[in-house]
Parts: structure tokens; sequence; C-alpha cells
């Protein structure tokens, strides 16, 4: 089971690279569309551009904010944590809602880390 748990680490740091690559581009092309409504010169096409540049900010946070869980949980799995496996059963439900992939990777992370296996990789907190 150390290499599935592995593995779950692994989908979490692709998940969360993800989540910061979105962070990046999105605002990128949300910006390049507002400067196409900018330049369209139409009525209200000034407050429209400056509403989409708002947009674009808060998103990229949003997805910023999204990744920094996928990333934590992903170093608390491989040094084999026991917050890590309950935040990688968190997440892993989480993800159940991001259909196909998302998932595909919740099914297999809640597979792996129910497993009873599993649960014997992660040693009690001391003094427990």
């Amino acid at each position: 089971m150390g290499t599935h748990v592995k593995v779950v680490a692994g989908l979490y740091f692709v998940v969360a690279s993800l989540f910061v690559a979105g962070a990046f581009f999105a605002p990128l092309l949300i910006g390049i569309v507002a400067n196409f409504v900018a330049a369209s010169g139409e009525e209200g096409a000034g407050a429209a551009a400056a509403f989409l540049g708002l947009t674009g900010a808060m998103l990229s946070l949003f997805l910023g904010a999204m990744a920094l869980p996928f990333g934590i949980c992903g170093w608390g799995l491989l040094k084999l944590r026991r917050w890590g496996r309950i935040m990688g059963i968190i997440l892993g439900a989480v993800s159940l809602t991001h259909f196909p992939f998302g998932t595909l990777i919740g099914v297999y992370a809640l597979i792996v880390l129910f497993h009873r296996d599993t649960e014997k990789m992660f040693p009690p907190p001391p003094g427990a």
C-alpha cells in the first residue's frame, strides 16, 4: 500500500500544479478578453473591462487558494503524517464532485486511504 499512498500524493501534487497553472493563465486570458472589450468602444465597455479584470484577479486568488491544500496534503502523505491521511480523505471526498477526472482521483484516494493496511502505515501521535 506504500506505493499507492505515494501515487495519491503524486496525484495531489499534480492537482495542485494544475490549480497553480490555472491561477496564472486564467487571468491572463480574461485580461486579453477585457482588452478586446475595452477596444470595442461601445457604451459601458470600460466598466465591463474593469469587471472582467476584477473577475480574473478573484479567479486567480481562488485557484491559488485551492492549490494550497492539495500541495500540503501531498507533502503530508509522502511524510506519512496522520493529519495527511485525514486531509487526503477529506480532499478525496471533495474531489468526487469534479467529474470526470476529480471523481477518478477521489475514488482512488478514498479506496487507498481507507484501506486497513494504509491506516497502519500512519503512526498515532506521540502520547496517544
